[in-house]
C-alpha cells in the first residue's frame, strides 16, 4: 500500500498492485489504513513491520478542512532569518530573497498540515495500547528532511544549513529500555534505521550497512552530506558536499552535476567553501574561511577537514 502521487486529497494509491484512487484526506487514508494493519495483529501473532509515512509537511502544504484555520504559535524566527549580513556566503545565499514573513508564512501552513499528522500518530499509539502492544513496539518518528524558514535568505532544503539536514528523531520501545524520555546526543542519521530495527528484532544483517544500531553504544564523530545538481538548469546551487561533526561544519561546493540517468559531468573543481564553528556560532552566520589566510585555514585545522572530506566521498 503506498501512495503513488504526491498529493493531500484523494490520492493515486498503489494497493497490493492495483493502482487506484482513494477518495479523502490522505493523511487520514493512511491513518487508517494503518490502524486496519494493527487490528489484524490481534489475531495475527506473527512479527509485523509498519512503514507510515504521510505527505505532509511537502508543499502545497494543503490542510485538512478541519484544521484550515488553525492558529499556530507564533514564531519570531532565528539569528539566522534573513541574516542581514550575508557577503561571506556563496552568491546563492547573497542572492537569497526570503523574509521573515516568508518564513512565518510557509511555517504556519506546514504546522497546519502536521495537526493531521499528530492526529495520525495519537491514534497509531492508542491502538498498540489498546492491543497491548505498545511496551514491546520499538516505534521511531523522524522527518525526512529539515527545512529552511527563510534562514540565510532561502525557504526550502538541499542547501549545508542546519535548519534543512536537522530533523526530529524520536525512539519508544518501553520493553526494551526506551520509555524514561531520555535524550542521546550522539550524532545519528536515517542510515541507522535499518540497523536498528535488524537489531531489536534479533536479526544479524547478510549485507553491509552503512548505519549502526541506536541500541548499543556505537558514536560516530562526524555524518557526510550531500546534494546533488541535476542538469545544468535554472537552479543557482553548486554540487556541495559537507562534514559535520558535533561543534563543526565544514562544506565545499564543486563544478559537478549529474544528468537524468545519473551521469556525473563537470571538473570537479572546488568553487565554494565554508567552515563554521557550531558552538560559538549555531546559527552558522559567519563562515570562518571568508577572507582567511592560509596560516588562518591551518589554525582551524581546514586541510585535515578538507581531507577527510575528500576520502568520505570516494567511500
Amino acid at each position: 500500500f503506498a501512495l503513488l502521487r504526491p498529493s493531500y486529497t484523494d490520492g493515486t494509491f498503489n494497493v497490493n498492485g492495483t493502482v487506484r484512487t482513494i477518495r479523502g484526506y490522505t493523511t487520514t487514508v493512511i491513518k487508517n489504513r494503518a490502524l486496519a494493519f494493527l487490528e489484524e495483529s490481534r489475531t495475527d501473532t506473527r512479527p509485523w513491520f509498519a512503514y507510515v509515512t504521510p505527505y505532509a509537511s511537502h508543499g502545497p502544504f494543503t490542510p485538512e478542512p478541519k484544521y484550515a484555520g488553525t492558529d499556530v504559535p507564533a514564531w519570531n524566527g532565528r539569528p539566522s532569518v534573513p541574516e542581514a549580513d550575508r557577503s561571506d556566503k556563496p552568491a546563492y545565499v547573497r542572492n537569497g530573497t526570503q523574509t521573515l514573513e516568508d518564513g512565518r508564512t510557509v511555517r504556519a501552513k506546514q504546522l497546519r498540515t502536521l495537526r493531521s499528522v499528530d492526529d495520525a500518530v495519537q491514534a497509531l499509539r492508542d491502538k498498540l495500547a489498546a492491543l497491548g502492544q505498545l511496551d514491546n513496539t520499538l516505534v521511531i518518528y523522524i522527518g525526512d528532511n529539515g527545512f529552511n524558514w527563510a534562514d540565510h535568505g532561502l525557504t526550502g532544503k538541499a542547501v549545508p544549513y542546519r535548519p534543512a539536514h536537522e530533523v526530529p528523531f524520536y525512539l519508544s520501545w518501553p520493553g526494551g529500555g526506551l520509555g524514561g524520555g531520555t535524550t542521546d546526543d550522539r550524532i545519528v542519521a536515517n542510515i541507522d534505521i535499518a540497523p536498528t530495527v535488524l537489531d531489536a528484532a534479533g536479526i544479524t544483517p547478510d549485507t553491509p550497512h552503512d548505519g549502526r544500531s541506536l541500541l548499543g553504544s556505537h558514536s560516530r564523530d562526524h555524518l557526510l552530506i550531500e546534494w546533488w545538481k541535476q542538469g545544468t538548469g535554472a537552479d543557482p546551487k553548486d554540487t556541495w558536499s559537507s562534514y559535520v561533526t558535533k561543534d563543526r561544519q565544514y562544506t565545499e561546493y564543486y563544478d559537478l552535476h549529474t544528468d537524468a540517468a545519473g551521469t556525473v559531468s563537470g571538473t570537479g573543481q572546488v568553487r565554494f567553501r565554508e567552515y563554521y564553528d557550531l558552538q560559538a556560532d549555531p546559527y552558522q552566520l559567519r563562515n570562518g574561511l571568508h577572507q582567511a589566510t592560509p596560516a588562518e585555514e591551518q589554525a582551524l585545522g581546514i586541510p585535515g577537514l578538507a581531507a577527510a572530506l575528500a576520502a568520505d566521498r570516494t567511500v
